[in-house]
Parts: C-alpha cells; structure tokens; sequence
C-alpha cells in the first residue's frame, strides 16, 4: 500500500514539473525552469520506489489517468484552457480504463 503514496506523491511532482513547463517559456525563464526539473526529478525518483511491488505497466495507466486529470484541471484553472466535451469524454475513457484495471485485472498490485 506504501508504494501507492510512492506513485501518488510521484504523480503530484509530475503534475507541478508539467504545470512550470509552460511557465519556463522554452526554458528561458530560470525559476520556472527549475521548478520543472526539480519537480520531475523527484517524480522520477519516488516511482522507483513505487516500482518495488506495482508494474511498471499499471503505474504508467494510473500516472497517465491522473496526470491527465489533474494536469487538465490546472490548465482551466492557472492557465483558463477549457476542454470541450469530446475531450472530458476521452478522459473519462481513461479514468474508466484504469478503475477497472485495478479492480479487475490480476496483473495490478493489490
């Protein structure tokens, strides 16, 4: 269950890296740039931990879902990119495909 708060707080540096990658304005921006390579470094980092009993596979579906998710709200919210409805679908379709991988398959970590 550990390596789930790995992969989470993995997927929260992830989200804050891609979130600066806009604000480093192609890496001309130094405190920008920073964050961002701070931030994944440390997203990188902690999935090793997370890697220890979760494939690589199911984390990568579940990093994916909720990168997308949140990466999409902070777009509309920071950035104000709405998303029309064939894409919160698209979404949706993803979140949907990841619940029923860890609810179905034997190849999640449980």
């Amino acid at each position: 269950m550990k390596n789930y708060f790995f992969l989470a707080a993995a997927i929260i540096c992830e989200t804050i890296g891609t979130s600066f990658l806009k604000k480093t304005e192609n890496f001309s921006k130094p405190l920008p740039t920073i964050i961002f390579v701070v931030a994944m470094a440390s997203s990188f980092y902690l999935l090793t931990f997370a890697l220890r009993s979760i494939p690589i596979g199911i984390a990568y579906a579940i990093w994916s879902a909720v990168g997308i998710v949140l990466i999409s709200t902070v777009g509309y919210f920071v950035y104000k990119q709405a998303l029309d409805w064939p894409a919160i679908l698209g979404i949706v379709f993803i979140v949907i495909g990841v619940v029923i991988i860890n609810l179905f398959s034997k190849s999640s970590a449980h």
